[in-house]
């Protein structure tokens, strides 16, 4: 698989990511509209990637985005130095009013029977404004790039956004990195300007230069606008779904190696059963699935990612790499917060079988 690939095997960096920065606030199981209190996570689909495979795996990683100079931003810029990730930021000065802003989440848990609730204020945000031109690839770039990943949420975010995606994704590949591209379909986002059809159109115009796309079938149906089955009848967790879709995948972007994705069946807010499942130039991996108990659902999505990734990096088989993404993953969701707490010994031991509740 690597040598397919063509993972670079050094480099000053071994990924960059390219994304939006924000803060989640998290009031836990309450409800905002009766929260007394809440705890602020850092995020950003993006970060979360390079935050995990820095702290959980011992990368060199780093991320290209947008900083305002205010305390909010103070507070974000701490956390990514705490997880060890190297910030190449495009700042902006707020104006002690309305901004530009770092972009808020809020976000509740949910319990048993009640789901989570998210919502934005991504109002006058600071990462919609950049632009092509706003970052030097060739400088960020210059002491060798492995990887190089970016996602959906961040092309959400305005005009600019998806076309400063695509000359990233073009520069990382005359580095000579492999690059990844989470679809992560936000319909909330998209639908302020422009809606499903205006999110084909851009992530058309960067999927041509991605070698991995990470997805489930929705985000392979909306994000690509590719036609899937009708999967009202069958278990979250048979990855028969979104196999399915494979072909069409490859027959509208054949440039693309491998396509990975969770498999998660949502019994309460707090139990889901938990897979994975990795296409990989026409070999199929899947991982084993568990039953997990839930502390923090955000975040267990790019938790599989970075531990996929990682496990690709370091030149495992895509097998393994899709275990290393799946236990990762399922760790992830055990901690508070979107970003990892778990070590790669952790993983590893998790990804072998590790648990009572594994199910072969």
């Amino acid at each position: 698989m690597s040598n397919s690939l063509n993972i670079p095997s050094t480099g000053n960096l071994d990924l960059v990511s390219l994304g939006a920065l924000v803060h989640r606030l998290d009031p836990g199981i309450v409800p905002f509209r009766k929260a007394a209190e809440c705890r602020i996570h850092v995020s950003g689909g993006e970060f979360n990637v390079a935050a995990n495979l820095a702290d959980c795996f011992g990368m060199h990683t780093a991320i290209a985005t947008a900083m305002v100079d205010y305390p909010i931003g103070d507070l974000i810029a701490e956390r990514v130095r705490a997880m060890g990730v190297r910030p190449f930021y495009r700042r902006f000065q707020h104006n002690g009013v309305n901004g530009p802003n770092m972009a808020t989440v809020y976000s509740d848990r949910g319990f048993g029977v009640r789901a989570p609730v998210v919502f934005y204020n991504r109002s006058n945000e600071a990462a919609g404004r950049l632009k092509p031109g706003d970052f030097d690839w060739d400088e960020i770039f210059s002491g060798g790039v492995r990887w190089f990943h970016s996602g959906g949420i961040f092309a959400s975010l305005s005009e600019t956004t998806g076309p400063l995606i695509a000359e990233a994704m073009k520069a990382a590949r005359k580095a000579g990195a492999v690059t990844s591209f989470d679809l992560n379909f936000r319909e909330k986002l998209w639908n302020i300007w422009g809606g499903q059809r205006k999110a084909v159109s851009v992530v058309a115009s960067i999927v041509e230069n991605v070698d991995i796309l990470l997805g489930n079938e929705e985000d392979l149906q909306k994000g690509l606008d590719i036609p899937g089955p009708d999967v009202g009848k069958k278990s979250k967790l048979d990855p028969a779904a979104f196999l399915a879709m494979m072909d069409g995948v490859i027959k509208k972007h054949p440039r693309v190696k491998a396509v990975a994705t969770t498999l998660r069946e949502v019994h309460s807010a707090s139990r889901h059963g938990w897979g994975a499942v990795a296409w990989v130039q026409g070999e199929t991996f899947v991982s084993p699935t568990c039953e997990l108990h839930i502390y923090d659902r955000v975040g267990g999505g790019d938790g599989f990612a970075s531990g996929f990734i990682f496990g690709l990096m370091s030149g495992e088989t895509p097998d393994e790499a899709v275990r290393l993404g799946w236990a990762h993953g399922a760790l992830l969701t055990t901690f508070p917060g979107d970003t990892t707490m778990a070590t790669a010994d952790q993983v590893r031991a998790f990804a072998r079988g590790g648990s009572a509740r594994i199910q072969r």
